[in-house]
């Protein structure tokens, strides 16, 4: 059942569909819910034994118990266990128990501030504000999780499906900055014969880091590059980000300013803020005839023989805006010749500090939304979503009948009709190796099949161990890029002494591919999960709440990787009986049948463990340099106590838009 409670006057956001293929009833109150509609609250007491599921890309556990998280987009590249914001907010949350028949959950459309303390301030108390106090929120009730997955996703839309070559492994780096960068790239990972399918192009395949521009001295002849990778069946992906840089002659500029597209503060101006470009203007993305003209924008790269995308710096990150520069550079003079106190001292460091997203910065300027005037702040975590829609339905339209990649940094519930998302710029740490697993059945909940986080980290300096945990914690994960900062130890798989071991896990990645694309297709037609914390499963079985760090992923595997440093095995805990396969290439293998209980399993690196679930089945094909080359006549199936008749796999052509999918 589907329930509708409104505060206030909320802003229509998109998260929902026009005409959402169930029923929502209105109510005037949720049953065990207190709602205050004057401060914008509802709260509720949680059991002992309640769990807390939910908000998409944040930090802890899967069970969101014990913090506060806020949902406030922002560009914060520290993933600390303190931290509330990140880049993304997805307001759902699902409520369960061993203890209880009814599984709940709630959704917030609300596009601003909202914070959730979930036994915070309170320990068994779960209280939701919404800061402006105009807020839409739905309640959804069944018997189980998945069934309430299933409503939420009926009303909030079917989840992006990417093309085929999308789900093999990619290879990225900020500071890839010419074609020499890329082909060396391309030779060293064919010479070593790993598998690889894409690309990625940051920021200095620009000009000037000037959005649908291509620099030319670093790559002459770039629609004849991306034919020469296109040949090897290499994609090259590049990044777009949010702000447009202010500079005569660039026509995108130019053309936003002709046609009045960019944001406006109060008085009318055109807000100046900064990015990698230096000064820039963010398009008004809350008008249609914006959208349309920037994803039409994405053409330019299309016609280059482009067919996938990333949008970055879409919270917006803002590194200063000019008016706050001057307002810094003001206060800084009052302390030229001073004696510096501790206090001062402070107050002065911390000055510069506060230029970077600033919170006064997002309410300095303005958006044109269905008629209304509405100030950034109050629609701030649409931002993303509606750039990232603006590339959707432009792609659609320039090519109706091929799939493009696309996904973005920043979103919110709704954006997962369009594209899908990383998590962002996580460090590699063991930590974060950790919280990758941990995302992701919060961001199936919520629409976003199509996830994964940087392998091995895009902060800090990958060392050789974790880079090999990680592929094996991912191999079942729809993005699988290894991704890392400038600056940073050099992660290519071929930059560490045991190559042959990476090619391994690699191999072992493409021999999966025919399932992780059966059971992603499945659970985005099915609006469904592809991840899943176990209870999901083993709903009444109190111990399967308990586990943090194993994953069920689809219908025949559950997950449980090393995720500690220097350990060479770790406790497993199988809700029923499984058989363990473990992997050393995905054609050197053996198969044990371990009974239901707590277990030590030994997994060395490069080892790669899955538990096949009693009654299914995993199928596996001989890996290929491409998914474009895999050869389905060569696929084999390992049961357990199961016929490979009993298992639906799904295959296409991998790129053709809005096929007949049956299951």
């Amino acid at each position: 059942m589907i329930q509708h409670y409104r505060f206030g006057h909320p802003i229509h956001t998109g998260a929902v569909l026009d005409k959402p293929t169930m029923d929502i009833t209105p109510v005037k109150d949720f049953p065990g819910w207190d709602i205050s509609p004057s401060n914008g609250s509802l709260s509720k007491t949680l059991s002992e034994s309640m769990r807390v599921f939910g908000l998409g890309e944040t930090v802890r556990g899967m069970n969101k118990r014990g913090w506060i998280y806020i949902s406030n987009n922002t560009d914060d590249p520290n993933h600390d266990e303190d931290k509330r914001s990140l880049y993304a907010s997805q307001n759902f949350i699902l409520l369960a128990s061993p203890e209880e028949e009814e599984v709940e959950g709630i959704f917030i459309d609300d596009p601003g501030t909202v914070r959730f303390d979930i036994g915070y301030t309170e320990l068994n108390r779960l209280i939701i504000c919404s800061e402006s106090g105009n807020a839409d929120i739905y309640r959804f009730t069944a018997d189980s999780a998945d069934e309430i997955v299933r409503q939420f996703r009926a009303i909030t839309g079917q989840s992006y499906i990417p093309p085929k070559w999308a789900f093999g492994f990619g290879q990225s780096r900020w500071g890839y900055k010419s074609e020499e960068d890329i082909r060396a790239v391309f030779t060293r990972y064919q010479d070593a014969s790993v598998p690889l399918d894409s690309i990625y192009l940051d920021i200095d395949y620009m000009e000037r880091y000037k959005d649908f521009t291509v620099n030319t001295e670093s790559f002459p002849h770039f629609s004849d590059f991306v034919e020469e990778m296109r040949k090897s069946h290499v994609h090259l992906v590049p990044i777009i980000d949010a702000g447009v840089k202010m500079e005569e002659g660039y026509e995108t500029y130019e053309e936003g300013c002709e046609k009045d597209y960019f944001v406006k503060k109060e008085n009318g101006e055109r807000l100046v803020a900064a990015v990698w470009p230096g000064r820039v203007h963010f398009p008004d993305f809350f008008k249609p005839e914006v959208q349309n003209w920037f994803g039409h924008k994405y053409q330019f790269l299309l016609e280059q023989g482009i067919d996938g995308f990333w949008n970055d710096m879409n919270e917006p990150a803002i590194f200063y805006t000019e008016d706050r520069l001057k307002e810094v550079f003001e206060e800084i003079e009052k302390y030229k010749n001073e004696n510096l106190d501790i206090q001062s001292y402070f107050a002065f460091t911390n000055l510069v500090s506060t230029l970077g997203n600033n919170p006064a910065d997002y309410r300095r300027f303005y958006h044109e939304h269905e008629g209304q005037t509405i100030r950034h702040d109050k629609v701030h975590n649409l931002f993303g979503f509606y750039m990232t829609k603006a590339a959707g339905e432009a792609l659609r339209k320039m090519e109706p009948n091929k799939r493009i990649l696309l996904f973005s940094r920043s979103s919110y519930i709704g954006m997962h009709r369009y594209g899908g998302v990383w998590t962002g710029d996580n460090k590699s740490w063991w930590s974060h190796l950790l919280l990758s697993l941990q995302q992701m059945p919060a961001l199936n909940m919520c629409g976003f099949l199509y996830s994964g986080s940087d392998i091995g980290g895009f902060g800090a300096d990958c060392t050789e161990d974790l880079m090999a945990r990680w592929l094996s914690l991912a191999i079942l994960t729809p993005l699988y890029r290894n991704h890392a900062c400038a600056g940073t130890r050099l992660q290519e798989l071929y930059q560490f002494q045991n190559l042959e071991s990476f090619r391994k896990i690699i191999e072992l990645r493409y021999a999966l591919i025919p399932y992780i694309y059966s059971e992603f297709m499945k659970a985005a037609v099915k609006n469904e999960m592809y991840f899943r914390p176990l209870s999901f499963i083993w709903s009444k079985d109190s111990r399967a709440y308990e586990v943090e760090d194993q994953v069920a992923v689809g219908e025949s595997i559950m997950l449980a990787p090393v995720v500690e440093q220097n350990h060479n095995g770790r406790a497993v805990y199988l809700p029923e009986s499984m058989k363990m396969i473990r992997f050393k290439a995905w054609n050197d293998y053996t198969e044990e049948i371990l009974p239901a209980g707590t277990h030590y399993v030994e997994c060395r690196l490069f080892e790669t463990i899955l538990f096949l679930r009693k009654g299914h089945v995993l199928p596996l094909i001989k890996p290929a340099k491409t998914t474009a080359e895999l050869d389905y006549a060569s696929l084999k199936f390992l049961c357990y106590d199961a016929d490979p008749k009993d298992y639906t796999l799904y295959n296409d052509d991998g790129f053709t838009r809005n096929l007949p999918f049956t299951f």
